[in-house]
């Protein structure tokens, strides 16, 4: 009578399917994440896109840019040089572009959510960083005649909380500014001019 070999119970098979399964999900996130990005990135480069979650009054700045002439300085912007919202509103290199996708992406929750207030709430006003992207030489003119930018510098230092950005004066959608003077309002910037002088002298 044949023998039978004693009961061994078979070695269990690594589970490479579960064991791999948290980088499949991972990566899959990754690719998910990575391709909503591009395609918003791209979208955002369409200033109706922005405007179709933006309402008012920013789909009051966005009709502007369909005028014959300018009547503001973002619109100015879009018709002599075909800028878009984005440009503005994104910092310098790709860290400025991805920290300006984030709060759109913020935007788009509360504009899905119905959270959105309207007009909305300017939470990081336009940087400096933003403007110099195009306009680098502002500085250049070391003389009276473009003090203004040249001591904005010690200004800054003197007070940083307090001193003037870019978009303190050169407001993107004031529609009472001056065309002559690039759209600046004289009165507001008067203000600033004073402002200045009040903190860091000058004579003024």
């Amino acid at each position: 009578m044949p023998k039978h070999k004693p009961y061994r119970k078979a070695k269990s098979k690594p589970r490479t399917i579960r064991f791999w399964m948290p980088v499949y999900i991972i990566a899959g996130a990754f690719i998910l994440a990575a391709a909503g990005f591009i395609t918003v990135g791209q979208m955002e480069n369409h200033d109706s896109f922005c405007a179709s979650c933006h309402t008012q009054p920013e789909s009051s700045y966005f009709s502007r840019r369909a005028v014959a002439s300018a009547v503001d300085l973002a619109s100015d912007h879009g018709i002599k040089n075909a800028s878009h919202c984005i440009d503005c509103h994104s910092g310098q290199g790709t860290g400025g572009r991805i920290a300006a996708e984030m709060e759109g992406a913020m935007n788009a929750v509360k504009f899905v959510t119905h959270t959105m207030v309207q007009p909305a709430v300017l939470n990081n006003a336009i940087a400096d960083d933003n403007c110099l992207k195009c306009h680098a030489t502002i500085f250049d003119k070391q003389d009276m005649n473009n003090h203004f930018h040249v001591f904005l510098s010690h200004w800054k230092q003197a007070d940083p909380a307090g001193a003037a950005t870019c978009a303190t004066c050169h407001n993107g959608h004031n529609t009472k500014g001056d065309v002559k003077i690039m759209y600046l309002n004289e009165q507001d910037t008067t203000a600033v001019c004073q402002r200045c002088h009040a903190t860091i002298g000058g004579g003024g």
